[in-house]
């Protein structure tokens, strides 16, 4: 095969405007695909879990990510800590409205001005 017969093919990863990392032309992220991959799936039985994902999309990806672990890893490590800082902050949120309730029920349902 001559070099000119081979083609250069786009990873199928596609950012989208608040950072998430996709597999092209689905809703499926790169984290999923990772994570499915390294609890043991082989790429057919992620592709056949996930149908939205060509085969070889899967190849690709898994093929970006063992070339680019660090740089992926350090994304979805980012990722963790997001996630993380968002339940934090929903639990916050939780907790005030359930200090607001306790206080209401306190005051028989009345909030001083």
């Amino acid at each position: 095969m001559s070099t000119e017969a081979a083609a250069v093919e786009a990873i199928p990863l596609a950012t989208d405007p608040s950072g998430l990392i996709r597999i092209a032309g689905t809703r499926v992220t790169l984290d999923t695909v990772v994570e499915v991959y390294e609890s043991g799936s082989r790429p057919e039985e992620i592709a056949q879990h996930y149908p939205s994902l060509d085969v070889a999309d899967v190849y690709a990806v898994i093929t970006y990510y063992l070339r680019h672990r660090d740089e992926v890893n350090e994304y979805l490590a980012r990722r963790r800590s997001e996630a993380e800082e968002i339940r934090r902050e929903a639990e916050v949120g939780r907790d005030r409205e359930g200090l607001r309730r306790r206080l209401l029920d306190r005051l028989g349902g009345y909030l001083p001005l």
